[in-house]
């Protein structure tokens, strides 16, 4: 597998080591980016061809000849859209960038075509009443509302499959035919979608104990069904096996800012005085990557939590991974926040 980091270089850099990247790294593009390591600039093999026929040297400065205005895409493009713009415009690559324009990735044409199909169970939370969305959620079940044109689900179900995932099992309780009836079988999106119906609430974990023993042993992944995100889901599962854990928990960085000064000292003596501090916390982004040896420990409709599940295996000397995600990531359990993603899929459109 190709590395596309090793392909970003720094504007005041060299055409010799670009030439050097272009052979070594065999993905024909360099990323030219300045001290903010913000994309300003590409450089492919005719970028270079062209400037040593105008006279430029090896020891030019990438600066001085790069392509400053190259096609990019945003880290929350699905696949599909990203396909589109790379047949429309010819392109062989396609750098992915970050709303502040820094590198996040590279897609090419081949690994675009090349992306295989990935065999692992995905298990999407959707049995919850959604009680903080009343009285949205009094008729419809919270991942059947909708965000834009297409409910909430859908949008995590695209996103997936954009990601190559194809085998899904939809946890359901509350309102579960209205989410039987649209999802249906998966047929619509040449993906296979099966059920697990909770006769009564299980937990954050407990809809897992109602799986099929004869599970591949692929890692699963299960995310909650009300998370708009766009989280890098190949990374997360090479970052699993890497790591070799039981499980990894994708999670968020928080800030809490403390309203007042807040005085430290010993004993008496005031020893430092900081204003308004802030106080960061990883908080768990509902986003999970599982051994299926972990089922094992969840019985037939018992009633257990994500974090009581994966507390137990750490006690008893489990390894269990946290993944940070920057990604576009938003919990739309609350009336605010999915007024925002209204608000957000509505200013897309303009």
């Amino acid at each position: 597998m190709y590395n596309w980091k090793k392909t970003i270089l720094h504007q005041s850099e060299t055409m010799e080591r670009a030439i050097e990247v272009l052979n070594k790294e065999a993905l024909r593009i360099v990323m030219v980016v300045n001290k903010d390591n913000s994309l300003v600039g590409t450089i492919t093999d005719g970028d270079i061809r062209r400037s040593l026929i105008s006279g430029l040297t090896l020891s030019s400065k990438l600066k001085e000849f790069m392509f400053t205005s190259p096609t990019v895409v945003k880290n929350n493009c699905d696949r599909s859209e990203i396909l589109e713009i790379m047949n429309e415009l010819d392109l062989l690559q396609i750098p992915v960038v970050d709303n502040n324009k820094c590198v996040v990735g590279l897609e090419t044409m081949q690994g675009m075509h090349n992306k295989k199909k990935l065999d692992n169970v995905v298990v999407l939370m959707a049995g919850g009443f959604g009680k903080r969305l009343s009285p949205l959620t009094d008729k419809t079940p919270k991942p059947l509302l909708k965000v834009g044109d297409q409910p909430i689900l859908e949008d995590i179900l695209k996103h997936l499959i954009s990601a190559g995932f194809h085998n899904f099992y939809i946890s359901t309780h509350y309102k579960a035919e209205m989410l039987r009836d649209y999802f249906g079988d998966g047929e619509k999106w040449n993906v296979s979608i099966k059920y697990t119906y909770e006769k009564f609430p299980l937990g954050t974990a407990g809809a897992l104990g109602l799986l099929p023993k004869n599970l591949s042993k692929n890692p699963i992944l299960m995310m909650n069904g009300d998370l708009l995100t766009k989280i890098d889901l190949r990374e997360l599962l090479s970052f699993h096996k890497e790591e070799k854990a039981l499980a990894t928990i994708c999670v968020r960085k928080y800030g809490l800012q403390v309203p007042y000064g807040v005085i430290e000292s010993k004993a008496s003596r005031v020893t430092k005085i900081i204003e308004k501090p802030i106080h960061n916390f990883f908080i768990n982004a509902g986003i999970y990557i599982l051994n299926p040896s972990l089922l094992e420990f969840i019985g037939k409709d018992q009633y257990i939590d994500m974090p009581d599940l994966l507390e137990q295996q750490i006690s008893n000397g489990k390894q269990v991974n946290l993944f940070p995600i920057h990604e576009e990531w938003m919990d739309i359990g609350h009336i605010e926040t999915f007024k925002k993603a209204q608000d957000d899929a509505h200013n897309k459109k303009e």
